[in-house]
């Protein structure tokens, strides 16, 4: 079955952004952007929330007609291009892309319409950002793996990445290193015991359905 990798930028204290969105204290050097780009082997499809789609569209589509873009710069704008770009909003109405073909928008039913796709061949799927929509994933149990780089510096206030996650979810370490700029990268999974079996729920106050592990 195919994985969500979710892959964020953390401050030590916690946070995705600064409090007016600031993304200036990541320490996103080559080495930074070779290990985020080691993915583009593992996954052919990208997950975002509204935001960070719009972002990213406003960004990567200007890519390839740029004279000023880097090499790593083009290989992403590629790897895009090609990966089906799954969005999750229920204010959007389409997804404007190159290549509308390989898009994907979901509005509701979220845990549901993830598994399925889960369960289509094809390699995994990287959540990229996105923290508002990861917090809903991980209140659905729906990341498989965490890629959680750490940023050697503290912002004290922004926005926080468990913000909003209310269910307690041990974790099993798959791997870490430490990258000369400082930057810790951390690699979790869910260790999700076997004697545990999903049900539906929903999150209070979301009408999204959900998942609660519940013993056997």
């Amino acid at each position: 079955m195919r994985k969500v990798i979710f892959l964020i930028h953390l401050s030590l204290d916690g946070f995705t952004a600064g409090p007016n969105d600031e993304l200036d204290w990541i320490a996103y050097d080559h080495e930074l952007e070779q290990d985020a780009h080691a993915l583009h082997d593992q996954t052919d499809a990208v997950i975002w929330g509204r935001r960070t789609y719009e972002i990213m569209a406003s960004y990567w589509l200007t890519v390839p007609s740029d004279p000023a873009s880097t090499p790593a710069e083009l290989e992403h704008a590629r790897f895009l291009d090609k990966a089906t770009k799954i969005v999750v909003s229920r204010t959007l109405e389409r997804i404007a892309w190159n290549n509308a073909q390989n898009t994907v928008l979901i509005k509701d039913h979220i845990a549901e319409e993830i598994n399925a796709i889960k369960q289509r061949p094809g390699k995994d799927l990287w959540l990229l950002g996105s923290p508002t929509l990861a917090q809903t994933f991980m209140q659905l149990d729906l990341i498989d793996e965490y890629r959680i780089n750490i940023n050697p510096t503290m912002l004290g206030q922004g926005r926080a990445l468990f913000t909003g996650v209310t269910r307690p979810f041990p974790l099993k370490l798959l791997g870490s290193k430490t990258l000369q700029s400082g930057v810790v990268a951390l690699r979790y999974e869910p260790d999700r015991p076997a004697d545990e079996y999903l049900l539906p729920t929903e999150i209070p106050g979301r009408h999204i359905p959900g998942k609660r592990r519940v013993k056997q």
